[in-house]
């Protein structure tokens, strides 16, 4: 599936409406360029969750977690992932395939890792339709 975005607004509403449907157990993998908007879509999908607490990337520390409306939020940021054993070294398998709902910035990255049942999230700009505009593709 994909969904267009015209502003920053669509990308977090976008989120919003995923989170909101999400379930224990899920694990989300996003992907896309620097400033494609990744972190607004995770700010909205932590919402969605019903996560109060304001959500930025973990880029230092890997991951954040977030107590959710019924379940907890695992956001991960593996963009300076230099090797997959640091991931081990934080646990990610408990993470991956615990209770609460996992958000993966970058997760190209450590592909070999990931649980072969996700929903990958593409985001892409295309300036021809426009500086703020972005491809949400889902699948």
């Amino acid at each position: 599936m994909i969904i267009e975005s015209f502003k920053a607004e669509d990308t977090y509403q976008i989120g919003y409406d995923l989170g909101s449907r999400a379930t224990m157990g899920q694990v989300y993998c996003i992907n896309g360029d620097l400033g494609v908007g990744k972190t607004v879509f995770t700010q909205g999908f932590a919402k969605g969750l019903g996560v109060d607490e304001h959500v930025n990337s973990p880029t230092f520390t890997i991951i954040q977690e977030y107590d959710g409306r019924n379940m907890s939020f695992y956001h991960f940021d593996v963009y300076r992932i230099g090797d997959v054993s640091e991931m081990e070294e934080i646990g990610y398998e408990d993470y991956f395939y615990g209770d609460g709902v996992c958000l993966i910035e970058w997760a190209e990255l450590i592909d070999e890792i990931l649980p072969k049942h996700r929903t990958t999230i593409r985001i892409r700009k295309n300036l021809s339709k426009g500086y703020d505009y972005r491809e949400i593709e889902i699948v």
